[in-house]
């Protein structure tokens, strides 16, 4: 690797909305009063809306205008189901501390799950999602219940404003017979390094290769920082992982990935290796999915031929497109054989 891209600049995206809507039902939290005072400080326009399920206001006269009008878009709410969802296999319940995510992804999943219009949600009732949580503690005694607080969006953008992700580590950090994980592409980590964890929070970045970061992962940190940011993480004792994902087998994957691994393996101190995981998926795609990302992304180069795939019916009865057996077997025997050469000691949670 080139010392030129070593020293690449730090560019990292800040999310800072374009407009906020908030619910009258969050003005009775302080947090909600703090961030519509903050807001409007900052010029910034808020509108009052009557629920954080449904919210009109926001302009876009085609799919890509309304996605990406979306994506500057908060909307401040109160959390009022407190069931929580399944999250498995990584974690028992889903922990719903914000929905979306400002990045711009194109083959992000969400795209077919949160509408036309993806705003980025917090919620301001954060005490009360907490206090539910330990409820699920304490009917899983004396097991150990662990909740992954990024399945529906990346809680890291937001943190700045309204400090739920610390308040929720420092929560589990307190909790004998609970964990807590989330994942993220975002690099604003300074405000979390000094929570109390006690090593009961997993810190996990999403990686890829840099093409893929550069391609398909708009307004996200790349590679290079988010590895740093790792370091930084691991240094301030947190429990370690990455995700890798999507693996997208462009013309000359493994060298990109071969880059990865080298990287990860020049920044990360031996410390940081001590409790370390890896998640590693493939890129996948259904019919719907393909369709809404034509529609936002119309001149994506994301590989999505049917005819070079395989289909396979998921665990949620849909089906999808997933590359060959063939494939499959050389990206399994090439990541196997990146992480047994730069990190031996690492578990490997899957490989799918």
């Amino acid at each position: 690797m080139t010392q030129a891209l070593l020293e690449r600049p730090v560019i990292s995206p800040i999310f800072v909305p374009k407009r906020v809507f908030i619910e009258p039902a969050a003005l009775e939290y302080a947090l909600g009063q703090r961030l519509r005072d903050q807001f409007q400080s900052e010029g910034i326009p808020v509108t009052v809306t009557g629920s954080h399920n449904r919210v009109a206001g926001i302009p876009g006269k085609n799919p890509q205008e309304a996605f990406l009008e979306s994506k500057r878009t908060l909307v401040v709410g109160v959390r009022r189901g407190m069931e929580f969802q399944t999250c498995k296999p990584s974690a028992h319940y889903q922990l719903p501390l914000v929905t979306s995510c400002p990045g711009k992804c194109e083959y992000c999943y969400l795209l077919t799950n949160l509408g036309k219009k993806p705003y980025v949600r917090v919620y301001v009732n954060i005490e009360e999602i907490l206090s539910r949580a330990k409820e699920y503690i304490h009917q899983h005694l004396p097991r150990e219940t662990i909740f992954e607080g990024a399945a529906t969006s990346d809680p890291i953008p937001v943190e700045r404003y309204t400090g739920a992700l610390k308040q929720t580590i420092e929560f589990f950090g307190s909790q004998e017979h609970a964990r807590f994980r989330f994942v993220t592409k975002f690099v604003d980590v300074d405000s979390l390094l000094n929570a109390k964890h006690n090593g009961h929070t997993r810190f996990r970045f999403s990686l890829n290769a840099d093409y893929v970061i550069k391609q398909f992962e708009h307004s996200t940190p790349n590679m290079y920082e988010r590895v740093r940011a790792a370091e930084k993480v691991a240094q301030a004792g947190y429990p370690l992982g990455f995700l890798v994902a999507p693996i997208v087998l462009y013309e000359g994957w493994q060298q990109g990935y071969l880059e990865l691994f080298e990287e990860l393996n020049r920044v990360l101190d031996p410390m940081s290796r001590q409790d370390l995981t890896f998640e590693f998926i493939t890129h996948r795609f259904t019919q719907r999915a393909k369709g809404n990302i034509k529609n936002i992304f119309p001149q994506s180069q994301l590989d999505m031929k049917e005819e070079t795939r395989q289909f396979k019916y998921g665990q949620f009865g849909y089906g999808k497109y997933v590359y060959p057996k063939e494939s499959m077997a050389e990206v399994k025997e090439f990541i196997n054989s990146m992480v047994g050469r730069y990190f031996p000691s690492a578990k490997v949670e899957y490989l799918v």
